[in-house]
């Protein structure tokens, strides 16, 4: 059975807690196996010393429902705690928000993909506990898309709050993990403590753990989504529909313009190994398309350890760029508090990357170029194993 970091602190909380004020990062997904939220438990345990909730994008409830929709203060109805919500006013926990703490606990659902805000929530905490003389403690949890690694690395000039370090799309760690090597590799440097699970290996995906899933963001429905979502999250880049406003956000894409034998037969080249892609029309209720029937596909994932999100996203991605040149466009910005750059670059990590691919250059190829890069981030990663430290 496998227990969460939650259920080890409190089975056993070390003495280094004692005497502290603790505060919480988390939102509504933030539970035990039981269902019991982290707050509730956090509050029960700890008493008057549990004096603060923080909450990421999208809002305690994860009631926000897209980008760029800010959440705002409150009180905490259950606890009477204050609740800072950290993507609003600021995306940075100030000096008068940690004056209520000397620890954070943090206990965050991240679905393993470079682009999801609640990795770099956590990299600002970090930095803010490192400038106020505070504590973070991760309190750890699967990654649910497993161990793989996949994608180009982020490039510096592509920075934001979708990408500040040089990672690929898939990193292949839990958010334990992803704090250590934050801090060590990529010189935050704050006082830093991870509460790893017991009995999670790293081959495993969400399905293979027997928790319940509680989703972590209001287009996070399940699993599966998580599994997609670090190739279909480039269409928020674009005037693809990537499925909101449906009932299978990133499980779904498309566009009245497309056209299903056309794109298959423009992938019919490029392996997609791990997937069917099953043409589909759907209308989406909000979001892009409100009202308008979409051609598009329905992506399955036959074989999740073999499936490359992030290839079958890129290749649709060029297949629709080079089929449909005066229908396909950009979002334009802002997205994610830029105001200038592309969000497609931002997302991708790397311009020359999507210059290629409007360039018609073999996927592959594109491919092979970055795995230099991908080698050396696994090598790294390794360094910061919490489960499972063989070659």
């Amino acid at each position: 059975m496998i227990t969460l970091g939650i259920e080890e602190l409190l089975a056993a909380p070390p003495a280094w807690l004692n005497n502290k004020r603790l505060g919480l990062l988390c939102n509504q997904a933030s539970t035990d196996r039981h269902f019991r939220h982290s707050r509730d438990l956090i509050h029960h345990a700890f008493g008057e010393r549990f004096t603060a909730i923080f909450t990421p994008q999208h809002g305690f409830f994860c009631e926000k429902q897209d980008n760029m929709i800010e959440s705002g203060h409150m009180t905490d109805q259950i606890t009477g705690r204050p609740v800072f919500s950290l993507y609003g006013d600021t995306r940075r926990p100030t000096a008068e928000m940690f004056e209520h703490i000397d620890v954070l606990l943090v206990d965050i659902v991240d679905v393993g993909t470079r682009v999801y805000t609640f990795l770099y929530t956590l990299a600002y905490c970090m930095e803010a506990a490192r400038e106020y003389g505070k504590k973070v403690v991760v309190l750890d949890r699967p990654n649910p898309i497993g161990d793989a690694v996949e994608g180009n690395l982020l490039k510096d000039d592509c920075r934001s709050f979708v990408g500040l370090y040089p990672i690929p799309m898939r990193h292949g760690l839990t958010f334990g993990e992803l704090a250590l090597l934050l801090n060590d590799a990529y010189g935050i440097k704050a006082d830093l403590e991870v509460i790893p699970m017991r009995g999670w290996q790293r081959e495993m995906h969400f399905p293979d753990t027997g928790l319940p899933f509680v989703f972590p963001s209001p287009n996070m429905p399940t699993p599966a989504a998580a599994l997609t979502y670090p190739g279909q999250v480039i269409w928020e880049g674009t005037n693809i529909s990537e499925g909101r406003g449906t009932t299978l956000p990133f499980e779904l894409l498309g566009a009245p313009y497309l056209d299903h034998r056309e794109l298959l037969g423009q992938l019919a080249a490029i392996p997609l190994p791990g997937c069917h892609l099953r043409p589909v029309i759907f209308e989406p209720t909000s979001n892009k398309w409100a009202g308008v029937a979409c051609t598009g596909f329905n992506l399955h994932v036959t074989d999740r350890t073999a499936f490359r999100p992030y290839r079958t996203a890129l290749a649709l991605l060029q297949a629709i760029i080079l089929l449909y040149p005066e229908a396909f466009r950009y979002k334009e910005p802002p997205y994610e508090y830029e105001f200038v750059r592309l969000p497609m670059d931002l997302i991708l990590g790397d311009t020359a990357l999507r210059q290629g691919l409007e360039a018609g250059k073999n996927l592959l190829e594109l491919e092979e170029a970055w795995q230099p890069d991908l080698r050396a981030f696994d090598i790294l990663r390794r360094q910061y194993f919490l489960y499972g430290r063989e070659s």
